[in-house]
């Protein structure tokens, strides 16, 4: 079928969907946190933008799909989406440059400690499951702090190698610091995981999980003085191959997989620790997570399965000390979706601290749609943001003005309309503190 073209002056935006996300900020008073803090840069121009248009519209990018600077560009020239939020005009990418440019490591932990703290003291719940995790994100330019250190996607190439703090149970962010490429995962941990505390305030931890990387005496040690309750992985050293292969009390989990404990004790250690071992027969479980034991590389009987260690201070059965420590492998899907859909390792910029905020607010950008997900959309299986900005955010709108009111206008089909409107009711609802539902 053939057709013509032509133009209309009508302004639409493909983003009428966000307008949920407008009255979740206007109901949890986003808008006031951002002005009520008094450390964040402002302009010094009569005619610059408010810090709270750049934050907000700096965020709303993220959430359409913008994961680099340049992106920003798309929301700046959608004027309807502007009139949605509220804004008078929408910065740009360099605005967003030049504000970032202004934070340095002072600016970063008093406006960082303040906006993660506020999203865990307005959380109707006490006790948290805490992972945490590095993450490698590789860089093409000349931005400060990025050293060549361990990347494996990118042998040979320079990094930064952040720290992040996630909340297991709600699925929040609690902390986030950038390091140079070239720190080891356990680099300047204790001093992250004081700073994480601190912003959690009167919360309690109730579990800290870490993987191989942050298996180290100083840290166990440190655990255990704060008496906080710990499953780390063991990594694979020699004496640790050699215990496992003592291990003669293996019990059957299920078909290919059996567990066991041991007391062992480091020569770096004051007091010997438990150790639980799982193995995995690879002929029953080729997909099975695990390492083989290199020192025995040539026997048969360890060449069969594949294994995985942890210490824990927990007194629980072998298999629920397993059993929890799996949960953490979340963290990894949540780094993931940060970097997918969050541009967390896209916004980087020349200098080391201008990097930190805009990732640093990526993360907010991130706790924000996890309260969307949790407490709006309540739906058993949280949606990644890539799937829910094509089915919730994704409509086309434009406004209308029927005696002297704006109307947006939502272009939606009869069968989804229903939808819609039940969720923008809903979302008038949703209110401070962040309730927990029950269902």
């Amino acid at each position: 079928m053939e057709f013509d073209i032509s133009f209309t002056n009508k302004e639409i935006t493909p983003w009428g969907g966000m307008i949920f996300l407008k009255q979740m900020l206007q109901k949890i008073e986003f808008r006031e946190l951002i002005k009520n803090n008094p450390d964040l840069p402002v302009s010094g121009s009569n005619r610059g933008y408010k810090t709270s248009t750049i934050i907000e519209s700096f965020i709303t990018s993220i959430w359409c799909g913008a994961n680099r600077f340049l992106h920003t560009e798309v929301t700046r020239h959608d004027t309807t989406l502007g009139k949605i939020f509220g804004w008078q005009k929408t910065p740009g990418q360099d605005t967003y440059k030049r504000f970032f440019s202004k934070f340095n490591i002072g600016t970063n932990q008093r406006v960082f400690t303040s906006l993660f703290s506020w999203f865990f003291e307005n959380l109707s719940f006490d006790t948290f499951t805490l992972d945490i995790d590095s993450s490698v994100m590789t860089r093409y330019g000349e931005q400060e702090g990025a050293k060549k250190g361990y990347n494996p996607q990118k042998r040979g190439r320079a990094s930064h190698h952040p720290l992040i703090a996630f909340i297991a149970d709600v699925k929040l962010v609690a902390n986030m610091w950038l390091r140079s490429g070239n720190t080891s995962s356990a680099n300047n941990f204790l001093s992250f995981l004081e700073d994480t505390l601190f912003k959690l305030k009167s919360k309690t931890i109730g579990l800290i999980r870490l993987d191989s990387g942050f298996f180290q005496s100083n840290i166990l040690d440190y655990l255990e003085e704060k008496i906080l309750n710990y499953i780390v992985a063991v990594k694979f050293t020699h004496p640790i191959q050699r215990v496992i292969q003592q291990c003669n009390n293996w019990i059957v989990l299920d078909t290919g997989i059996e567990i066991c404990e041991q007391m062992y004790q480091s020569d770096s250690w004051k007091n010997p620790r438990r150790i639980v071992i799982v193995r995995q027969k690879i002929k029953d479980r080729p997909k099975a997570a695990g390492k083989q034991l290199s020192l025995f590389a040539e026997e048969e009987i360890y060449r069969n399965y594949r294994y995985s260690a942890y210490v824990s201070n927990m007194k629980l059965p072998p298999a629920e000390i397993w059993r929890l420590y799996r949960g953490r492998g979340d963290a990894e899907n949540r780094i993931k979706e940060l970097k997918y859909d969050f541009g967390f390792d896209s916004f980087n910029l020349k200098n080391f601290y201008a990097t930190e905020a805009a990732l640093s607010f990526a993360m907010i950008a991130y706790n924000l749609m996890s309260l969307f997900r949790m407490f709006v959309l309540q739906e058993k299986t949280q949606k990644t943001l890539s799937t829910l900005r094509y089915r919730s955010f994704a409509i086309g709108a434009y406004f209308i003005k029927t005696n002297g009111k704006l109307i947006l206008k939502i272009a939606l089909t009869k069968k989804r309309r229903e939808w819609f409107s039940g969720l923008w009711n809903y979302s008038k609802e949703f209110d401070l503190p962040f309730q927990i539902s029950s269902a």
